[in-house]
């Protein structure tokens, strides 16, 4: 076996299965997965599970088999092995005469955000005989305008071109009405813009494949010859024009700001492919081996799984003023961007890996707050509906252009824009991003004490369950953010107010651990609920931060009586139902003070991903008896999972 399929001590590891296998992971709208047991054995599909129609073949003396995606009539190759990483996802397919390697690769390398936001993305090919004979191979390419519409029956026809590329023969496909940042929402794809894919080969040629072969309205195909041992590179790539509509001003990506084309970005990824590939690797056998030394095969293998979709759920923009902005979309829960509460749960991955990645997440919201837009003393849920930011969507009624109070979230956002802001600080040694909003900071820290001690009925993250009032997982988070704001506080030279929030975080903690208290070692759902549980997610950043809030013994108990809850594919959010959720599941883990406890809640969540039925990109909300996605995939929240190895690295341990 390759050595891809051994951890860090050299020991065979039986591989995660996927629910869904990576191709192409770019951005919201650039994205092509398999969620199939073979390479083969279903069309490729955008996250959303809409088709994205990638077709590959390989012809070896005159015989055609399939290799990627699915026709009925065409003979496939024998998928016999499959592996994954950060970032590359590797299949080998057989027949009685070759054995063919395919490679997906995205160099999203969170310490290069132009590469990082560059979106060209790889597949290589190549070959061995399996009966040592020399045979005429062909790997063969087709592409359809799915790639480049909403829906693929759409009324707008399809320009096609073939731009000149140096030796990089080179298909354009786009909607003929461009209308880029014309429409926004949850379940679409992209519908302006240009897909394109090129091949290094010389010789090879695009033409127009009939239509009796292919369900869509238009596609192209090309056939390149390949020797063995040679790597066949396919790169593919989409210029969306313009990346993010930013309160009426249309934005572009770090890539192109400077006026970089997007056939200049393809030439410059084919000869950079090499570098791309090392760093690649390199950058994944890292995050693996730090993975399994901190939470063992199974955490390894999910946090591999993940990276990639927590990168392609958001989209990198620059601001008007040059900086980056890191948007995400909500995917298949509403479509909103920048959503306060899915950026909170995905900040463990980009603590570890660069932290300029979260300022980017709070950069809209504090515009949109300080710009005067917003007329409320807490924080917003979101700054609109990817990729549209005009301001908050969540619980806005249409007719009127209000938002309804009842769908607000104050607890839940304003102590996750402190928690989020204290950890930069943190991750960095500097509170000079702090200290630029400083003022509305303290607005958000005054409103958790007044109103976070025993909040009332109001949604929290986890809307889905409806309101809730005297939710203690919210006194938790209020609690942390003003702990939070004691740091950020002491960071600025701003000691007497830091020793104010000191104190009344370790007040209200002690308040916590009396009102909470089950009697069991347990705490409760919510305070007026004896006998209820619930996963104190929140708390783990009093051991990440070392804010000693929260007594050993108290999370001990809490923890071993959770574990007496979980079923066969995870610990439950809470009594009220059999669902669970991915991130909150991990962070609940991260605070077990031994590898054996953390161990004892991953091994079900690990499960959940390699037996479920749902094969979709990772969901972070499913049933944990039947491991079926309730609903969520694709979203970003997964970058949660990283929470393990933040803690464990001691970055932002005071």
């Amino acid at each position: 076996m390759k050595a891809e399929n051994k951890n860090p001590k050299g020991e065979y590891v039986m591989k995660l299965r996927a629910p869904a296998l990576p191709l192409i992971t770019v951005d919201p709208y650039f994205s092509v997965w398999s969620c199939g047991d073979a390479l083969n054995f279903t069309p490729t599909v955008h996250w959303t599970g809409a088709k994205n129609e990638i077709f590959g073949t390989v012809t070896v003396d005159g015989v055609t088999e399939s290799f990627l995606g699915y026709r009925n009539k065409i003979k496939k190759m024998t998928e016999t092995y499959r592996d994954f990483d950060a970032l590359n996802t590797r299949v080998t397919m057989e027949n009685e005469k070759i054995r063919l390697f395919v490679r997906f690769m995205t160099p999203l390398l969170p310490d290069n955000l132009t590469l990082l936001s560059r979106p060209v993305s790889y597949m290589i090919v190549s070959y061995e005989s399996r009966d040592k004979e020399k045979h005429d191979v062909r790997i063969n390419l087709t592409v359809n305008a799915t790639l480049c519409k909403n829906h693929a029956l759409d009324d707008d026809g399809v320009d096609v071109t073939c731009p000149e590329i140096e030796g990089l023969p080179t298909i354009r496909m786009g909607n003929k009405n461009q209308r880029p940042l014309s429409e926004s929402g949850d379940n679409i794809r992209i519908n302006w813009g240009y897909f394109l894919c090129a091949v290094k080969d010389p010789a090879a040629v695009w033409e127009k494949e009939p239509e009796e072969l292919w369900r869509a309205p238009l596609a192209y195909r090309t056939s390149s010859a390949v020797k063995e041992g040679e790597d066949r590179l396919f790169l593919f790539a989409y210029d969306d024009v313009f990346s993010i509509d930013y309160f009426g001003t249309p934005l572009k990506s770090l890539w192109n700001r400077d006026g970089k084309t997007i056939e200049e970005a393809i030439a410059e990824a084919a000869k950079d492919y090499p570098v791309c590939k090392e760093a690649a690797d390199t950058f994944s056998d890292a995050m693996t081996a730090k993975a399994y030394l901190s939470g063992g095969e199974k955490y390894a293998d999910l946090c591999s799984l993940a990276y990639r979709q927590v990168i392609a759920a958001h989209k990198l923009a620059v601001a008007p003023d040059g900086k980056i902005l890191w948007i995400s979309k909500e995917c298949f829960s509403n479509g909103c961007a920048a959503t306060v509460d899915v950026s909170y749960p995905s900040i463990p991955m980009f603590l570890l890996y660069n932290p300029e990645l979260v300022k980017g997440m709070l950069r809209p919201i504090y515009h949109y707050v300080e710009s005067g837009s917003w007329n409320f003393d807490l924080a917003p849920h979101d700054v609109g509906q990817f990729p549209i930011l005009h301001g908050q969507v969540y619980g806005l009624n249409r007719e009127t252009g209000k938002l309804q109070d009842r769908f607000q979230m104050p607890v839940e956002e304003c102590g996750n824009m402190i928690i989020m802001e204290t950890n930069i600080a943190l991750a960095e040694r500097n509170a000079d991003f702090a200290k630029e909003h400083y003022d509305t900071l303290k607005a958000w820290a005054e409103y958790l004490i007044r109103f976070g001690d025993d909040p009332e009925d109001q949604l929290c993250t986890d809307d889905f369950a409806g309101h809730l009032a005297h939710n203690c997982n919210l006194t938790l988070k209020a609690i942390l953010g003003i702990a939070g704001m004691g740091i950020l506080a002491d960071m600025l030279g701003d000691h007497t107010a830091a020793e104010h929030y000191r104190a009344l975080a370790k007040e209200k903690a002690e308040g916590f651990m009396t009102r909470a208290a089950n009697g069991d070692g347990s705490t409760r759902l919510a305070f007026d609920r004896p006998g209820t549980y619930s996963m104190k997610y929140n708390m783990v950043w009093d051991k990440v931060w070392g804010t000693g809030l929260f007594p050993a013994d108290f999370v001990r108990e809490e923890l071993e009586t959770l574990i007496s809850h979980t079923n066969r594919y995870g610990l439950p959010l809470d009594n009220r139902a059999d669902y669970t959720k991915s991130d909150w599941l991990v962070w609940t883990a991260t605070m077990a003070d031994s590898r054996t406890l953390f161990g004892k809640f991953i091994s079900p969540l690990w499960r959940a991903y390699n037996e479920s039925a749902s094969r979709v990109p990772m969901t972070d909300w499913f049933d944990t008896l039947s491991g079926l996605e309730v609903s969520f995939q694709h979203r970003s929240v997964q970058g949660g999972l990283f929470m393990k190895m933040l803690a464990d690295d001691g970055k932002l341990h005071l």
